[in-house]
């Protein structure tokens, strides 16, 4: 075990209407200040790379955008005339139909490219593609299998470069999971996600971004999964700089005590198939069920980036009115066309800012 380095079921659709009416009321909050904060022309490879403003700000323009173009039914072409590239290593519903409805939705046209259509370093490198990307749309996002792969594209291109998921970070799923806990509690500070199951890409970009939003994380791996090391430093450097608190265990229910939010992810990824059956055996226990929110606080909540199979999380769980996995999903949508938009434009919000 790590030591600890700082100390019924309603219909899920109700929960849905509930979250319609929190994430109307949610803009009448006052605005809170913001230092200067201009994305346009950045990339987003990782969180680690954004400040704490830069992430706050993302969300406040992902949550105008819901706001106006959902529930005020405003058209915003803030897109229009531009382009993107959509490279997919890895298939996807969540990234592509989030990415490709929300670009069109503002008025831009998206490109879906598969390995049939390009082969990144294979057929042409990763140098030249970028640099040709470059010239013919406006941004990248690619959903890769090694991260070097992003970071390569990035040096070469001249346009912006988001990353769609790779094998270190997955940078756009926190960002959805942070608006969808804003539109439930009404603010993130404070609270504590209580990670459960693999170390894994989606866990590494929650250690980039609690910290930075005060919010406390509590992580609970199988001896031999946890994060990268140089993940966990990082994780650790930015605890002590906010002040909030970082725990590693290999117990489930150590790490699920007194916690706002249960989280997991798929214990087998893409290209794991091979060790499907062993890791089966060692994520024995780490099924997330009522017993283990028995020892959260009496408003936990269950978060799972999706598709979740049953040994992840039982269904007792996964459909019940704690669970925010389908506005997690949505909100995959809201928070994408939040970055877009804040990488390629001036845009200003034009509702009150989130209260963090």
């Amino acid at each position: 075990m790590f030591a600890k380095l700082l100390s019924a079921n309603r219909p899920v659709f109700k929960c849905l209407k509930t979250l319609h009416n929190r994430s109307t009321r949610w803009f009448s909050i006052g605005a809170a200040s913001l230092g200067p904060v201009s994305l346009k022309g950045r990339s987003c490879l990782t969180l680690k790379d954004f400040s704490s403003d830069e992430i706050k700000r993302l969300l406040w323009v992902s949550g105008d955008l819901k706001h106006r173009i959902k529930h005020e039914k405003q058209y915003l072409p803030l897109l229009q005339g531009k382009s993107i590239a959509m490279i997919f290593e890895k298939r996807s519903t969540r990234t592509r139909m989030s990415t490709e409805t929300g670009f069109a939705l503002l008025g831009g046209h998206p490109c879906f490219l598969t390995s049939q259509d390009i082969h990144l370093g294979v057929n042409e490198s990763s140098t030249d593609t970028a640099r040709v990307l470059s010239g013919l749309c406006d941004i990248v996002l690619a959903r890769v299998y090694s991260h070097s792969t992003l970071e390569e594209l990035d040096k070469e291109a001249s346009i912006p470069i988001i990353n769609g998921l790779s094998d270190l970070y997955h940078p756009i799923q926190i960002l959805a999971d942070f608006l969808t806990l804003q539109e439930h509690y009404g603010s993130l500070s404070g609270l504590t996600v209580s990670w459960i199951g693999d170390g894994n890409n989606v866990l590494h970009s929650f250690m980039m971004t609690a910290a930075k939003l005060g919010v406390h994380l509590k992580i609970a791996t199988p001896k031999g999964y946890e994060p990268e090391k140089s993940v966990i430093q990082e994780a650790q450097r930015l605890s002590k700089e906010y002040g909030t608190q970082l725990v590693l265990t290999s117990d489930p229910m150590e790490a699920a005590h007194g916690s706002n939010v249960l989280v997991t992810d798929t214990w087998v990824s893409m290209g794991q198939e091979e060790e499907k059956k062993k890791r089966l055996k060692d994520f024995h226990g780490y099924q997330i069920t009522m017993q283990t929110g028995s020892v959260a606080k009496p408003d936990w909540t269950f978060l799972h980036c999706l598709p979740r199979k049953m040994e992840e999380v039982d269904d007792q769980v996964f459909y019940s009115s704690r669970s925010l996995v389908f506005p997690e999903a949505e909100n995959r949508k809201w928070t994408i066309m939040g970055l877009m938009v804040s990488l390629l434009t001036d845009y200003t919000p034009q509702t009150p800012m989130l209260k963090f």
